[in-house]
């Protein structure tokens, strides 16, 4: 089999694993875990030796297409089931496969005791097979059949222990959520195929500088639509944090590798679209930038370590559209960004998970305190990548995050003040919020001596889980400076992404990294004075109004529910009481004459003889009279 025919196996290897899982029953529970391990894993060794293939082409010949027929016609439009294996999708497949396989690999200990691991392995190799679909699809339609494979199985994680309301509820909700995303995806591909009768990349991306203005504005911002609500992105973002509720696994997966990096991805793969419509990019820098400090905010106020990081995830992705919606300057920082955050966030994550697996699942750091002695490590792993988030050198996120700071100065007019000045400060507040989730948790006193009426007794978790970890620390550490080395990665993205443009900024760039640097250092010197040599309070304190609306996601919830649900609830009330006013009771009156007339057509239909003689009578007296009236 030629190196690129194996394409359709990446997707395919975890869609098998999932089936068996699934549809396996009780029989595979002994081995099922190992499978679920297995099925990504052989899919990074595919995708590995097709990036070996890739590396030995040249530039132009970088860009393959795998088509396995025709999918259908409808009318003039004909879709076909076909792969594309680019620098894009395969940069895509090894953080996925990767990342994915060490995430399975640490919920076989992590999911030890759980009765229905089994099936908790097949979702996962269904999450892992639809975000492979989606980022090698050839075609918008294709794409999209990813795109709700991912929300799918995103629901059914996130809900997977159902048993809890909270959880099923949270499930639900981000379910919901994204099918309103979903929407603009949908609107995006009917206009795709009214200017071009296609969804194909080749002919939609081929044609996008043809676009006039208003439907390359329209489709721009429909992909925007739906990469907010698959990435979380105001004003969609409301449904991360409850996402916690599924096993920390998923939360990992979600973060990490999957699920919210598909929105990016969608952004950067239709870059031509928001080229085609400045005004739908200047909208993509918009929604990057406020979400950045959004999540930045809410991630300060948190005292759960799983939504702590869910804010940090909702931070990151906004400097992420921040950049892809920077045009060409900005898209493979995005991509390069994604992947060091790819690996120090699954790190972060599973060392959350480590944390609640010694504390007995508590997730609230004013409980925890001093656990570096306890757990050494999962403090260093998660130090590593709790350094990594801050940007300091030479940890991977100084080299991709710094990257975006830098190209978010470049520009004319007040935009790189205003866009540089948001992604610096958001580098700061990242600094304190991340430091404060590692001080609180891993420095200063102890504070679960007795937790829930019982003595606690933390300690490091299986090797089987902490392997991954330190895997993961590993690239937090060395893999920022690997890609950027000789600007190699941004080279590599270009047969996807186009020619990177470098300019300058306003403000010079090492006055840029120390001012960076110094917010930084500044950032983490007040949670440390905080939260590891201040007295931490068990129970959180009344705080500021800011504080307050914080803890409340800045009221998110109360927001969406004003302004979308309850007046969708008024218009469902309304059109139900019009609908029962005026269109059923139209019908009903109508039905209720015809009712009674029948009912005095019956009454002379009594099978009495004489009745029959009088009418009969009547009948030909009043004939009789017309006639003689006729006749005079």
């Amino acid at each position: 089999m030629e190196t690129m025919g194996l394409a359709p196996w990446l997707v395919g290897f975890p869609l098998i694993g999932a089936a068996v899982l699934l549809l396996g029953g009780r029989r595979t529970n002994r081995w099922g875990h190992w499978l679920g391990v297995l099925a990504p894993t052989a899919s990074f060794v595919a995708g590995l030796v097709m990036l070996v293939a890739l590396l030995g082409r040249s530039a132009d010949e970088r860009a393959i297409v795998t088509t396995l027929g025709t999918w259908f016609h409808a009318g003039p439009l004909t879709v076909e089931a076909a792969f594309r294996v680019d620098p894009l999708s395969l940069t895509f497949v090894m953080l996925v496969t990767f990342v994915g396989s060490l995430i399975h690999l640490y919920s076989v200990a992590y999911m030890e005791h759980d009765r229905d691991r089994r099936r908790f392995f097949g979702y996962l190799n269904l999450f892992v097979a639809a975000m492979l679909l989606l980022v090698l699809a050839d075609s918008y339609l294709l794409l999209f059949v990813g795109w709700e494979g991912v929300g799918l199985a995103s629901f059914l994680l996130i809900g997977f222990w159902d048993h809890k309301l909270e959880n099923a509820v949270a499930g639900k909700k981000a379910f919901v959520m994204n099918r309103v995303g979903d929407m603009g995806l949908i609107v995006a591909m009917m206009l795709m195929v009214w200017q071009f009768g296609s969804v194909s990349f080749d002919d939609v991306l081929g044609g996008a500088s043809h676009l006039g203005s208003g439907p390359a504005t329209a489709m721009g911002l429909m992909l925007l639509l739906a990469a907010c609500g698959k990435s979380a992105q105001f004003p969609l973002q409301a449904w991360l944090g409850d996402a916690m509720a599924g096993p920390t696994p998923v939360s990992a997966l979600i973060h990490a590798a999957t699920m919210v990096t598909a929105g990016v991805y969608l952004l950067v793969r239709s870059h031509a679209i928001l080229e085609a419509a400045p005004n739908a990019q200047l909208v993509v820098v918009i929604v990057g930038a406020i979400t950045l400090l959004f999540g930045a905010i809410v991630g300060c106020a948190k005292d759960d370590i799983k939504k702590a990081l869910a804010a940090s995830t909702m931070s990151q992705i906004g400097y992420m559209m921040l950049a892809a919606g920077l045009g060409p300057i900005g898209y493979a920082f995005a991509i390069f960004h994604l992947v060091t955050h790819g690996f120090f966030k699954a790190g972060l994550f599973l060392g959350a998970g480590s944390v609640m697996h010694a504390m007995d699942d508590s997730v609230d750091m004013r409980r925890f305190g001093g656990l570096a002695r306890a757990l050494p490590i999962t403090a260093i792993t998660m130090g590593l990548g709790w350094l990594a988030i801050l940007g300091v050198p030479p940890f991977s996120g100084f080299f991709s995050k710094d990257k975006i700071i830098e190209a978010a100065f470049v520009g004319e007019g007040w935009r790189p003040w205003v866009f540089g000045i948001v992604a610096l400060l958001g580098a700061g507040i990242t600094a304190f919020y991340m430091s404060r989730l590692f001080f609180m948790t891993f420095a200063g006193r102890r504070r679960w001596p007795a937790h829930d009426g019982h003595e606690t007794h933390p300690h490091e978790a299986p090797w089987l889980m902490r392997w991954p970890m330190i895997i993961l620390a590993v690239g937090s550490v060395f893999l920022g400076f690997l890609l950027q080395l000789g600007g190699r990665f941004t080279t590599w993205l270009e047969p996807s992404t186009g020619h990177a443009v470098h300019g300058e900024p306003v403000i010079p760039v090492w006055l840029l990294l120390t001012l960076t640097l110094v917010l930084v250092v500044l950032g983490a010197w007040l949670a440390f004075r905080l939260y590891a040599v201040g007295p931490v309070p068990v129970e959180a304190p009344h705080g500021s109004a800011l504080v307050r609306a914080a803890r409340h996601d800045l009221y998110q919830d109360p927001v969406n529910e004003t302004a979308v649900m309850l007046p969708g609830q008024v218009l469902t009330r309304t059109l139900v009481y019009a609908d029962r006013s005026a269109v059923d009771a139209s019908f009903l009156q109508l039905a209720s004459g015809v009712r009674r007339s029948g009912d005095g057509l019956r009454k002379a239909q009594n099978g009495y003889v004489r009745t029959y003689a009088a009418t009969s009578l009547g009948g030909l007296l009043v004939v009789a009279a017309v006639v003689w009236a006729l006749a005079g």
